[in-house]
C-alpha cells in the first residue's frame, strides 16, 4: 500500500466533465505477463427476484518491487454467488494486506468473513448487523490465530448484493465506486470513504482513544508537531498522518480502520464496518471494488470512464490496471499489488426500482453521508494521492524515511 521509497505527490491536469478521452486506443502500458493473473474469466450470474442479471471479472496483479521481485502478492478476493443458497444474494470482496504477514492475514479474512456470513441466519434479514458482528468476530479470531498480527493487518471492501440493494461494507482504505447515468455523462458516485486521520471524524476518534497523530516529518523533528492540520488526502498524500503510541515510534499506521494491527488497535484503530446501503436503479450501470493500488493514482471517476469504455469487463479491468501500473512506475520505480473487481448491471428495469429517479444512497451504520460526497469531474488521469506506506518506521536525526 502506498510508497515505500518517496514521499511525492503528483498530480495531472484536471479535465472538464464534457471533455471526452478514447482510452481504448492501445493499452497504455504492457502488463507483464508473470505478474498478471486474470483468476477469473467473464461470469454472468441472474437476479431472478428483480428480473436482472450481473456480469464480472476478476483481475489481479503482483506488484513489481525491484528490491524484492520475489515478494507474494498481499491483495486478496472473495466472490460468493448464490449466498446461504439465495439465487438473489451475492458477495464481492477484496482484502489489501499489509505489513510482513500482509498475505497471510488477507486469505485469513477472505476465508472467515464470507464463511461468518453465509452462517448468520439473520443475513439476509438484517445484512447491516451480520456485516458488524462478521467483521468484528473475523479480527478477534484473527489475533487470537497463529498469525502474528501485531503490525500486520489488512483492509476489506465488500458489496453484498441482495435482490436490487447493495449493502457496502468497508474497513480501510481500498475502495468501490458505482456509475451513474445523468443525462449524456457517467458519473463516479464512491460507495465508500478512505478511514485515514485526514477525516476529522476518524481523528478525534482516534485522538480519544489514546493516539498521537504526526506525520513522518513531524516525528522526525522536520516540521512542527504543534501543528494538527494536514489539509487533504489529495494535496497532501504524499506525507500523511500517520498513528503513534505516546511514548514510542510505532505503529506508524496511515489508516485509522482495519482488521489485524492489534497494536494499533490499542490506540484506536478498529475492525468496526461503515456500512452504506444503494438501492439499484436503472441509472446504475456498474461497479468497480478494488484495492488503492487502483486508485493510488487514478480518480474514482477516471477509472468509471475507463470501464465505461469497454463492452467486456475484461478488457476494462486490463486497461485499468495498465494505466495504474504506467503511473505507479511513472513515479516510484516500483507498483503496488493490484486488484478489480468489475461488476456490469444488465437488464433491470424501472419496475425493479421502487424509486428509480432517486440515487438510492443511504447510510447505515457510519458518520458519513456518502451522498454529499463530491462527483470527481475529471475524465484524464489524476493522481490522487500518494499515502506512502500503510505502516513505516520513522528515521531520526534527519536520515531519509521510508
Amino acid at each position: 500500500m502506498g510508497c515505500i521509497h518517496t514521499k511525492c505527490c503528483c498530480r495531472y491536469p484536471k479535465s472538464l466533465v464534457g471533455e471526452s478521452q478514447d482510452f481504448r486506443q492501445g493499452v497504455p502500458y504492457c502488463l507483464q505477463d508473470k505478474n498478471t493473473v486474470i483468476e477469473k474469466s467473464l461470469e454472468m450470474i441472474p437476479v431472478a427476484s428483480h428480473n436482472y442479471h450481473l456480469e464480472y471479472l476478476v483481475l489481479a496483479q503482483r506488484g513489481y518491487y525491484p528490491e524484492s521481485p520475489d515478494k507474494e502478492n498481499q491483495d486478496s478476493f472473495c466472490i460468493r454467488t448464490n449466498v446461504q443458497g439465495n439465487p438473489n444474494a451475492h458477495f464481492f470482496g477484496v482484502f489489501d494486506g499489509h505489513g510482513q504477514f500482509g498475505m497471510q492475514c488477507s486469505n485469513f479474512v477472505k476465508d472467515r468473513l464470507i464463511e461468518k456470513l453465509c452462517n448468520d441466519p439473520t443475513l439476509l434479514d438484517d445484512p447491516i448487523q451480520a456485516y458488524n458482528s462478521a467483521f468484528l468476530s473475523t479480527n478477534d479470531e484473527l489475533h487470537t490465530s497463529e498469525i502474528d498480527d501485531s503490525m500486520s493487518g489488512t483492509t476489506a471492501i465488500t458489496v453484498l448484493v441482495v435482490g436490487d440493494t447493495l449493502y457496502v461494507a468497508n474497513v480501510g482504505d481500498s475502495r468501490a465506486v458505482i456509475a451513474v447515468k445523468e443525462g449524456n455523462c457517467v458519473l463516479a458516485k464512491d460507495l465508500s470513504n478512505d478511514q485515514t486521520p485526514f477525516r476529522k471524524d476518524e481523528y478525534e476518534r482516534v485522538k480519544l482513544c489514546g493516539a498521537r497523530v504526526l506525520s513522518v516529518d513531524q516525528v522526525e523533528g522536520l516540521v512542527d508537531p504543534d501543528i494538527q492540520c494536514w489539509g487533504d488526502e489529495e494535496s497532501q498524500g504524499g506525507d500523511p498522518p500517520r498513528l503513534w503510541v505516546q511514548n514510542g515510534l510505532y505503529p506508524g499506521t496511515a489508516f485509522t480502520r482495519s482488521i489485524g494491527d492489534s497494536t494499533a488497535e490499542k490506540i484506536g484503530v478498529n475492525a468496526v464496518p461503515e456500512v452504506l446501503v444503494l438501492q439499484l436503479n436503472p441509472n446504475h450501470l456498474f461497479f468497480v471494488v478494488a484495492s488503492d493500488g487502483v486508485f493510488e493514482f487514478l480518480s474514482s471517476q477516471t477509472v468509471v470512464d475507463m470501464a465505461s469504455s469497454y463492452a467486456d469487463p475484461q478488457d476494462a479491468c486490463t486497461a485499468i490496471a495498465a494505466e495504474s501500473y504506467k503511473l505507479w512506475m511513472e513515479h516510484e520505480n516500483r507498483t503496488d499489488d493490484i486488484t478489480i473487481i468489475v461488476v456490469q448491471i444488465k437488464g433491470l428495469s424501472n419496475s425493479g426500482a421502487d424509486n428509480p429517479s432517486s440515487t438510492g444512497l443511504e447510510t447505515a451504520s457510519s458518520r458519513i453521508d456518502f451522498s454529499d460526497l463530491p462527483t470527481e469531474p475529471n475524465s484524464q488521469p489524476v493522481a490522487v494521492t500518494n499515502r506512502n506506506p500503510a505502516i513505516v518506521v520513522p528515521m531520526l536525526n534527519n536520515q531519509t524515511s521510508l
